[in-house]
């Protein structure tokens, strides 16, 4: 297929803009070479974009069982509400855009009622903006009480990658503690690594392996009385949401993945919204400004100490109207049906896959499991990988692979409770076939796929030296 860049012809055109209505303004640095820009007919950018669409794979195209990620289905009425607010303009002032404040504040509560937190600031852009926006407000606390000592954050072994990487971009030093044989924090490790020196823990819970930490109490209480913060990754909130609140579980600051838990799937670089949710002795840190309310109205506030914007304006404000519609929907009963239907789906794939393929930790599961293909790999030679790419000539989105680190050869697969049996039962089918396949002939693996429109990449060859930007070479 050609890029859009090497159609057309020099004198093309289209007029898609109407007539400027307004000054001309000369900038101060005028660009001093024209745009490099395609010269193609309005006929010939249609085309191509609707050929460039029916090559994308989303989940109105089939199963995406990407593990860690939720991607269910999004309900069109969400996307209906959000295109409600399509021409707010974030300048506007307070007393203009009451209705999108109220829905700032509405969502605030019901999250709030969700998680078991306080207070909540939509500002994140997505969940590693939140990971980073939650340790700020740790430390902020920490400053606050001159306690200058707290600068390690301690993240299990399993934890997204994210989780380190947010720690060091707050100015944390990283504490790797290990997982136990059933893929939950060791605790004894965690109470030989916290300490005077402990600024908080990052858990996820259920954890990455898709495991409930049955400990979690203990484990929250460890940091506390070590002085210590719990920060609650909410990637996977999914399976709990409604059941089971991060606030009684001890944890003091989360965030949300609404693009997940509620309702807009990710991919291709977003929309995201990376929520930020407290109690209330944190609530003075949060980024400004947040919504308030009063007998006047709605109006916009920043926190006696707040740590300052960590986005433009409000958030992707999208995403949370999204949500909002989502949570109102389903309700104080279907949230947590949602929930349970999750973690149904994921045992009922995990049970028939079973049969043949060796799973990293014993079930039950919660929204997600890990198989280990370690043992596949040295039977027949084929990898992980090449079960991923022969799922592709099945029009299968494959699931997560090689994560977590601590599982070899690993595939994680979240269906979430959007799926039927009947897909799930299909999808099985091909698994176990593919199982069978290895076997019997796995070079037709190691070529897969065959049916795609592009046959297997290099990926790491992409990786260490891609090709961002055309040249026309």
């Amino acid at each position: 297929m050609k890029l859009i860049f090497e159609k057309g012809a020099p004198g093309q055109h289209l007029s898609l803009m109407p007539p400027c209505d307004v000054p001309e303004v000369t900038l101060s640095r005028p660009r001093t070479e024209p745009l490099n820009l395609p010269h193609v007919s309005e006929t010939e950018l249609t085309r191509h974009y609707t050929a460039l669409a029916k090559r994308v794979h989303g989940v109105n195209d089939g199963f995406y069982p990407l593990g860690s990620c939720t991607m269910k289905y999004n309900p069109k009425i969400n996307e209906d509400m959000a295109a409600l607010f399509s021409q707010i303009h974030p300048l506007q002032p307070e007393e203009t855009v009451q209705g999108c404040l109220e829905v700032l504040h509405e969502s605030e509560k019901l999250l709030g009622e969700i998680t078991g937190m306080d207070a909540m600031t939509f500002q994140p852009a997505a969940g590693a903006h939140g990971e980073f926006t939650g340790l700020l407000l740790i430390k902020a606390y920490h400053a606050r009480r001159n306690d200058a000592a707290r600068t390690k954050i301690i993240v299990p072994d399993s934890a997204h990658g994210t989780n380190p990487a947010s720690a060091v971009m707050a100015g944390f030093t990283v504490v790797n503690i290990p997982s136990g044989e059933d893929g939950c924090v060791d605790v004894e490790a965690l109470r030989g690594a916290v300490g005077p020196d402990t600024a908080g823990l990052m858990l996820t819970n259920p954890n990455t392996v898709g495991i409930f930490d049955r400990n979690i109490l203990e484990i929250t209480r460890i940091v506390h009385d070590a002085g210590g913060l719990c920060y609650y990754d909410g990637a996977n909130l999914n399976a709990v949401m409604g059941v089971v609140r991060p606030g009684d579980m001890g944890f003091d600051v989360i965030h949300l993945n609404l693009h997940k838990t509620f309702s807009t799937p990710h991919g291709g670089g977003g929309p995201g919204s990376g929520a930020v949710g407290c109690k209330e002795f944190l609530r003075c840190f949060l980024p400004g400004p947040v919504v308030t309310r009063d007998e006047a109205g709605y109006h916009l506030t920043v926190p006696e100490h707040s740590i300052g914007r960590v986005k433009d304006f409000y958030g992707n404000f999208s995403v949370v109207v999204k949500a909002l519609t989502y949570i109102l929907t389903l309700g104080r009963e279907g949230i947590p049906e949602a929930a349970r239907n999750a973690v149904l789906n994921a045992n009922y794939m995990m049970k028939r896959l079973s049969e043949k393929y060796a799973m990293a930790y014993a079930g039950p599961c919660m929204h997600e499991f890990v198989m280990t293909l370690q043992d596949l790999k040295d039977a027949t030679g084929c990898s992980a990988m090449d079960i991923a790419k022969g799922l592709l000539d099945h029009g299968i989105h494959p699931p997560t692979m090689y994560f977590p680190l601590i599982v070899h050869e690993a595939l994680m697969v979240e269906p979430t409770e959007t799926e039927s049996q009947e897909t799930m039962d299909e999808v099985c089918r091909v698994f176990l076939d593919l199982w069978d396949l290895a076997h019997q002939n796995p070079q037709a693996l190691h070529d897969a796929p065959t049916r795609t429109p592009v046959r297997r990449l290099d990926e790491v060859g992409a990786a260490r030296n891609p090709v961002l930007r055309y040249t026309g070479e």
